[in-house]
């Protein structure tokens, strides 16, 4: 995994997920799973709500000899159900609470994470120690830390890592990436991204107990132990953080990663500066804040600036997600609703134009197929390891200014902040026996 993605990767984004899903004769061997002469590949999906219900579309709309979805992982069974439901697959997946048992059977090749975010990493973790590829919902680590792990165990086992910024295999990213490659709007010294989408207040709510055949101990897992709440559960997790990264690490990671894209960073950002407070939820039950403006500026003087805001209806520059690239010789717009814009010289003049396809994000069969072919050729696929967790990292490092000075100077090198030692223990977390992290 020390090969790093680079621009010319997503030229191939639009190559069609059909395709690539369907390339059984591509896969010659697939390491340290067991082997099938069918050559399909054998799928284990942990953590059945939400997101993964776009990922199993995906896989059955293109669903064939070459794909088998042979496990579905959740500790609510009533996940695991609504999951079987919509999977006309013969036999049926098998079913589980446990995701050992997934990673126990030799069949499964690889495995893809949907659970809340602080599973992602110990999954992970275990997942490639047991020599599974591994596609891990954004973000791909909880806390910064995790992020490294990910990186060492995808080197020392020689695994596939994607993590699921779909917008890198849209294929309105390709026509993106190509004009900036060419220099359309010269060299692109600051990028923007924001999330600007209308929030609902969500009022605490007392403890009580978990639903039916929920195994809740283990939805904690890692977590501190804590008494049933429904806001602590499906959906709301995010706004805590024993289990999520707020805004800006659920929405906002995905254009912080485009962010990260147009400019093309490879390294870390040098200084953090972060505000944010609360604008319109005075009784959110969040323990982050509802909007939150942080800027990173990387040791060569380029800038990235990520914002929130939880009152506009209508977006900013149209979308309630985007960038913009601002260059030497221009501006673009970039939303991952499937749309860009450029605009030229001192007067703006207006130029290349893609479409605005604001139902649903863009990308998720492309990134999936993309993930797939790589564990066929063993390929880099599009958001490996490395690439992830410096785009996850602006989340951590965001979150840890923000709690403490505002201001902070990060030493990549050391993997530390710069006289903040109150700010280095979010870089990190205790984990709660005996859901401990595996070793590296």
């Amino acid at each position: 995994m020390a090969q790093q993605a680079n621009r010319r990767d997503f030229l191939t984004a639009g190559a069609g997920a059909a395709s690539l899903l369907s390339s059984a004769a591509a896969w010659n061997h697939v390491q340290g799973a067991g082997a099938d002469t069918s050559g399909r590949l054998r799928l284990g999906l942990i953590g059945c709500g939400g997101i993964m219900g776009h990922h199993i579309q995906g896989l059955v709309k293109h669903q064939s000899d070459a794909v088998e979805i042979a496990w579905l992982c959740d500790v609510d069974p009533a996940q695991l159900a609504r999951s079987a439901k919509i999977i006309p697959q013969v036999p049926a997946p098998q079913q589980t609470g446990r995701f050992e048992e997934v990673l126990a059977d030799d069949r499964v090749h690889a495995c893809v994470i949907a659970t809340p975010h602080h599973w992602h990493a110990p999954i992970a973790l275990a997942a490639m120690a047991a020599g599974k590829d591994v596609y891990i919902e954004k973000p791909i680590s909880h806390v910064f830390h995790e992020g490294d792990l990910v990186i060492a165990a995808a080197r020392k086992h020689g695994r596939v890592v994607q993590q699921g910024s779909q917008m890198r295999s849209s294929p309105v990213t390709a026509k993106a990436e190509q004009l900036l490659r060419d220099g359309i709007i010269g060299d692109v010294k600051v990028a923007k991204a924001w999330t600007a989408e209308l929030r609902d207040e969500v009022r605490p709510l007392p403890d009580g107990n978990p639903p039916a055949g929920v195994d809740y101990d283990r939805w904690l897992g890692p977590a501190p132990s804590r008494p049933f709440n429904p806001h602590r559960f499906h959906a709301t997790w995010r706004m805590f953080r024993d289990y999520g990264n707020g805004e800006i690490g659920d929405d906002g990671i995905h254009d912080l990663d485009m962010a990260a894209w147009g400019l093309g960073v490879q390294t870390l950002p040098k200084f953090i500066t972060a505000r944010g407070g609360r604008m319109m939820l005075p009784g959110h039950a969040s323990e982050y804040p509802d909007n939150m403006n942080v800027t990173y500026e990387y040791p060569d003087g380029r800038l990235l600036i990520y914002e929130n805001y939880p009152f506009t209806a209508y977006g900013l520059h149209g979308f309630d997600n985007g960038n913009v690239f601002y260059g030497t010789k221009g501006y673009m717009i970039f939303s991952r609703r499937g749309a860009f814009s450029v605009f030229l010289g001192d007067k703006a003049t207006p130029g290349p134009t893609e479409g605005r396809e604001l139902r649903g994000l863009k990308g998720y069969e492309e990134h999936m197929a993309n993930f797939l072919q790589a564990i066929r050729d063993r390929s880099v696929p599009r958001a490996n390891a490395e690439t992830a967790h410096r785009s996850c990292a602006l989340v951590h490092l965001g979150e840890a200014a923000f709690r403490t000075r505002g201001r902070l100077e990060f030493d990549a090198a050391a993997g530390r902040f710069v006289d903040a030692p109150e700010a280095d223990t979010y870089l990190q977390k205790p984990y709660r026996a005996p859901y401990g992290l595996p070793n590296v």
